[in-house]
């Protein structure tokens, strides 16, 4: 009897239990139900709402409203259709329509209240008519899609054929030599022979000859035919220059052109720098048996690739033809230990720069045993060697990384004691008589430049030379610190298509004001 009495108690018990348990659960169904309902929406849906200034009239599926909205985008896009087709009087029944229907749309926005079946119900028929007309005419959105393709691809065929035309006339506007430098080099020409105070000039000026040669002086070598462009150069230097008086300008010229540079820079002092004007038909050693461009040019297919002006159908771009490249103003900057014996160091520049800081700081500069300090371009894909050289031919591949940093040309600090150890020259040499049927590279100076002078190249500041002049926007910043601006590209500061906004960077080194140059139209 007790051990039922127990078993009793015990269930009892746990049936007690169990039935508490039952009505705390429904205690909280019954509180959760007696909660206020939330938004099936989540609060992020109705701001998209607000945001789009959609209203719950519009988001019906009867609405009027929207019918008309879709009716009119789709009316829209049929407008440029029969435009496209010359079906103007379509074209302008159409556009009457969808100005009907959108004067039916501002109306009920005006009143704040929905359009009605009845008031939208003309408008919505004729439009509709409109829209069954436009598919009968095959408007539908396979035509669209064909037609706006082959207006797609007629534009990309204009815009080629603009593009190619731009470059091909950007780049004889570039070549072509403006009047008022052509003047120049006649009347300085003129002065040269028929002036004997200028005559007697030149000849005190040889008493300077021992600075042409002094190694402890800034020697700057300029390879150029353009007077002004070089004077432009010298000036800057000279101007900027701590200690003017040891700057010694090395420059290069043409028969043509020789007479004239050598009147302007007699006839014009620069702060105290020394300069001396030379050529090149002097040089008894460039000759063909001896330079490799020189040989080139006497080959019948390279005049005829370069001078010809034969049709190939666009085939080669025009800047790969000019004959500029072949120039030897263009290709000396590889012989500078001949033209310069007895120089140890000198800093080459372009014609189309100008210098704003004193650049004595770079016959400093240890080169740690290489031959060429310049400025590296490689910050972009653009400027590695796989974008100049032509990494098909098993030469290049063989030789050169591809992802090898380049250089630019136009600011370099030469080394001419490790150039002749290393005979540098007889590596240029080298690799342009592999190239005389242009499959190594296409064009210019500084491909065989990269190749000439790989592994042979000091990396410096990029703030000694800045890029960009004469093709690009250039960051304010690098023109501020820059010590030396590059006009690189055809957008040249001394031409009418220069840059405006960077002419007065170069400008500001010309004398306007002298009497030649005022004679010759310069302004």
């Amino acid at each position: 009897m007790r051990r039922r009495l127990s078993n009793v108690v015990w269930w009892i018990m746990c049936g007690i239990v169990v039935l508490v348990f039952f009505i705390v659960i429904l205690t909280k169904d019954a509180q959760i139900d007696s909660r206020p309902s939330l938004s099936r929406r989540p609060y992020h849906y109705d701001r998209i709402l607000e945001g789009l200034n959609v209203t719950d009239e519009m988001l019906s599926p009867n609405s009027v409203t929207r019918q008309l909205s879709d009716q009119i985008s789709l009316a829209k896009a049929l407008v440029v259709i029969a435009k496209e087709s010359n079906n103007l009087q379509f074209a302008w029944e159409l556009s009457a329509q969808i100005h009907n229907s959108q004067s039916l749309l501002s109306n009920a926005v005006t009143r704040r209240t929905p359009l009605t079946v009845g008031e939208s119900e003309t408008a919505v028929r004729d439009m509709a008519l409109l829209l069954y007309q436009a598919q009968q005419l095959r408007y539908d959105s396979a035509t669209m899609i064909m037609r706006l393709k082959a207006k797609i691809q007629a534009l990309e065929e204009q815009m080629s054929s603009v593009n190619e035309k731009s470059s091909k006339y950007g780049q004889i506007a570039a070549e072509e030599v403006p009047k008022t430098l052509y003047c120049l080099g006649i009347r300085l020409t003129t002065e040269y022979y028929g002036n004997p105070n200028l005559q007697r000039k030149l000849k005190e000026r040889k008493q300077l000859d021992a600075k042409l040669r002094d190694n402890s002086l800034y020697h700057f070598c300029v390879f150029s035919d353009n007077i002004l462009a070089s004077s432009v150069v010298v000036n800057s230097t000279a101007l900027n220059s701590k200690n003017p008086y040891k700057v010694v300008f090395h420059l290069v010229t043409d028969e043509i052109n020789y007479a004239a540079m050598k009147a302007w820079f007699a006839m014009n002092s620069f702060c105290g720098a020394t300069v001396e004007v030379q050529k090149f038909d002097d040089f008894k050693w460039l000759n063909a048996s001896y330079v490799p461009v020189l040989k080139q040019l006497q080959d019948a297919e390279t005049q005829s690739y370069y001078f010809s002006g034969h049709n190939d159908n666009g085939r080669i771009p025009i800047k790969f033809r000019n004959p500029k490249y072949l120039s030897m103003l263009n290709h000396l900057r590889f012989y500078i230990p001949e033209v310069f014996p007895a120089l140890k160091k000198v800093v080459f520049l372009d014609d189309d720069i100008v210098v704003q800081k004193d650049l004595s700081g770079l016959f400093s500069i240890d080169l740690n045993g290489n031959v060429n300090g310049a400025v590296e371009t490689c910050m972009e894909t653009f400027h590695r060697y796989h974008k100049y050289l032509n990494y098909s031919h098993p030469l290049i591949r063989a030789h050169f990384d591809p992802d090898a940093c380049g250089w630019a040309f136009g600011m370099n600090v030469f080394d001419l004691v490790e150039w002749r150890k290393r005979n540098v020259t007889g590596i240029y040499h080298y690799w342009q008589e592999r190239n005389v049927d242009r499959t190594l590279w296409k064009l210019g100076t500084l491909p065989p430049g990269l190749l000439t002078f790989y592994g042979l190249t000091e990396a410096l500041d990029p703030s000694w030379h800045v890029l960009g002049f004469g093709y690009t926007n250039v960051d304010p910043k690098l023109i501020e610190k820059g010590a030396v601006l590059h006009f690189n590209g055809n957008s040249k500061p001394w031409l009418k298509i220069g840059i405006e906004k960077y002419k007065p960077l170069w400008e500001k080194y010309v004398d306007y004001t002298h009497p030649l140059l005022q004679l010759c139209n310069f302004h």
